[in-house]
């Protein structure tokens, strides 16, 4: 198999970085949860099931994966309903499936992954007609179907994710900027308009009521000073870390983790912790090696050898870094609370293999980014 390909376009670069992300993340969990080397030891065994997943998958041609882009498509659409009949739920979410060794998995995860490879097929097969107004309709009634399902979980952020994918890689597939321009003119005074309507109860909202509620605190934070206390404390914690951060593994009473201050600490507001415990520099880290990471999913779209694999690439890039900084945007109160894990440094091994398949599928367009060896 290796012999295949030539080496010396293997990103060895998106490996490392990939890698060491996954490592601050580890350690960070391991300081968030006080030591609970139940979930470190989870998180270890999806690093090492992960990294070989990601090794393999760049050495399988990502034209022959696509090849099954629409049974692909077909199984996102199958588990996210399976979530919905048989998932188990967390408070008024239900979002995981119980699989047997493994435990809770989070199929919107992987869907995510599966979704921007039928896309990256359906387009680059569709491209001539990427701005044809019959096309962009059909596009949008096949997209609807996996995101209505996401956000009946409830899961805006995720579904805001897949939005936010399926964007990018339309405009990379090529459509006119009219088509930009013209639903950006639309739809910003639209949304202006639904606002000021709703307000006037005039027009129900689209929102569940916590999910209100979040918006709603986030624009006006003097009438719900309690449900912004979260990021309030998120904030800081970043800023107690001043420049070098409290170290590792802190707990000391001044330690805005040992005092309860924050909820899932391990998971939504990780980047609290980095930032405590670490301090600037370890936040500095942190957003360079992701920016990385993506930088070099773009490099890798620039040079691919067609249209599918700039599209994967492409898809992906967009997924992270819409991830990563909403993830950093809420720990800094810069967006409202929502739920998204930071990539490769989060508790959850359904994020993180997702991620690493990612990885792979990308690793594998880079490489053959001037063909194999004939």
């Amino acid at each position: 198999m290796f012999d295949k390909y030539n080496l010396k376009n293997y990103n060895f670069r998106c490996v490392i970085y990939v890698i060491l992300l996954n490592i601050i993340g580890i350690l960070v969990i391991s300081s968030a949860s006080n030591r609970d080397m139940a979930l470190v030891n989870k998180q270890l065994m999806g690093m090492g099931i992960g990294v070989c997943i990601m090794f393999i998958l760049s050495f399988i041609p990502y034209d022959k994966i696509l090849k099954f882009a629409i049974p692909i498509y077909m199984l996102c659409i199958l588990v996210l309903l399976m979530v919905l009949i048989l998932g188990t739920s967390r408070g008024v979410a239900r979002r995981w499936i119980v699989v047997p060794v493994i435990g809770k998995l989070q199929p919107s995860e992987f869907a995510k992954g599966g979704l921007v490879m039928f896309f990256a097929w359906f387009l680059s097969k569709y491209k001539d007609n990427i701005n044809n107004i019959f096309f962009l309709i059909g596009l949008g009634a096949i997209a609807a179907v996996p995101f209505a399902l996401v956000a009946m979980q409830p899961d805006l952020s995720t579904t805001l994710i897949l939005v936010v994918s399926i964007l990018c890689m339309i405009y990379v597939a090529g459509i006119n900027y009219k088509w930009i321009f013209g639903t950006i003119a639309v739809l910003v005074p639209g949304l202006f308009i639904y606002i000021e309507l709703f307000k006037r109860e005039l027009v129900p909202s689209f929102l569940r009521g916590y999910q209100l509620k979040r918006i709603l605190s986030f624009i006006d934070k003097a009438h719900f000073a309690d449900d912004n206390m979260q990021q309030d404390n998120s904030i800081m914690a970043i800023g107690s870390g001043q420049l070098f951060g409290k170290g590792l593994n802190n707990d000391t009473l001044a330690s805005v983790k040992r005092g309860n201050y924050l909820l899932e600490e391990q998971t939504d507001f990780i980047f609290a912790v980095v930032g405590e415990e670490l301090g600037f520099i370890g936040c500095m880290v942190v957003i360079l090696l992701l920016s990385f990471v993506v930088y070099e999913f773009l490099y890798m779209a620039m040079k691919a050898k067609d249209m599918q694999g700039r599209l994967l690439c492409a898809g992906f890039a967009g997924v992270l870094s819409f991830q990563f900084f909403t993830n950093i945007a809420v720990a800094t109160g810069i967006f409202p609370n929502t739920g998204l894990p930071l990539p490769f440094i989060s508790y959850g091994v359904s994020s993180l293999l997702s991620m690493y398949i990612w990885a792979g599928v990308a690793l594998n367009v880079g490489l053959q980014k001037n063909n194999r060896i004939r």
